[in-house]
């Protein structure tokens, strides 16, 4: 599985506007360039090496989530047509191609919409300690991994360095008003269940994700990237037993590697030995297949 890995962007002339975990983000005026790159974060630390094919998948299932929620919310995706892009970029077609869009401009709302179908990760944690995820109090005797007995939203701060905070609903309607407080959580909710319907066809339980929005033209809309696997758990139906950890088609591959490692979950990171990087690569790949009924590779 030859493929160059791209961890980096420098295209020269062209303003930053954000350098993310994994993205690069130039701005064009009114609108954005979006630039997936095959850099891999765990625990708010960027490891020193790629992951291949990550940004064009991350890029490509966002593009499918888009258009497949477009009937709920509307997004800022504009087109990922090179053709279509500033006569500037043209020479940098190869770094962009497949893993690159051109997006819409918004103003973004200082919330990570959090939404949990099922009891993993941090909520599992909290919940063995207070019966509860993020405050929202739950039935006795519930499992890891267990499917909730409904959907619930579970917002935290948004923090481009270090951890996101988890806050209450109430936290976020003295944030952003109560109006739009309300219209992300229900379309959060919304949509979380439109895909994981769909995903579970396909195979695939979508245990919790986290969206993003903004407002544009005095609208909310769903901006970053949508229900990938950085952004969500991943899980194989076929595979799933709840009361303990599942396998999964996410980066969540790589922190159990790390887990496992005597490692500080600070700067300096490991380095990936090659058949994590490659088994990494595989399940990135197979949720984009699965989901899509299409192959990058």
């Amino acid at each position: 599985m030859a493929k160059q890995v791209l961890t980096s962007t420098d295209f020269k002339g062209m303003n930053i506007f954000r350098k993310g975990k994994v993205r690069d983000v130039y701005d064009l005026g009114d609108k954005l360039l979006i630039v997936s790159t095959d850099r891999i974060s765990c625990f708010d630390v960027i490891l020193p090496c790629g992951i291949p094919y990550k940004g064009e998948v991350l890029t490509a299932i966002s593009k499918f989530w888009f258009d497949f929620t477009r009937d709920l919310i509307p997004n800022h995706f504009i087109s990922s047509d090179l053709e279509k892009y500033p006569q500037q970029l043209k020479i940098y077609h190869e770094d962009l191609l497949g893993r690159s869009m051109l997006v819409a401009k918004s103003k973004p709302l200082p919330v990570e919409c959090i939404v949990r179908g099922y009891l993993s990760g941090s909520g599992w944690k909290e919940y063995k300690k207070e019966q509860s995820v993020c405050g929202i109090r739950l039935p006795d005797g519930l499992r890891e991994s267990d499917k909730l007995p409904e959907v619930i939203f579970t917002p935290s701060t948004k923090a481009d360095v270090g951890h996101d905070q988890n806050v209450s609903q109430a936290y976020i309607e003295d944030l952003i008003g109560k109006e739009i407080a309300d219209k992300i959580a229900s379309a959060s909710i919304a949509i979380y269940k439109k895909a994981s319907d769909y995903a579970l066809s396909k195979g695939i339980i979508i245990a919790d994700t986290k969206f993003e929005f903004g407002i544009y033209n005095d609208e909310i809309i769903l901006i970053d990237e949508v229900l990938t696997p950085d952004s969500s758990r991943f899980w194989p139906a076929n595979e799933y037993a709840p009361g303990r950890p599942q396998a999964s088609f996410d980066k969540q591959f790589v922190r159990d590697y790390l887990e496992a490692l005597n490692w500080d979950k600070v700067l300096p990171a490991p380095v990936l030995p090659e058949d994590i990087i490659t088994k990494t690569t595989q399940k990135y790949l197979e949720a984009y297949n699965r989901l899509t009924d299409r192959k990058l590779s």
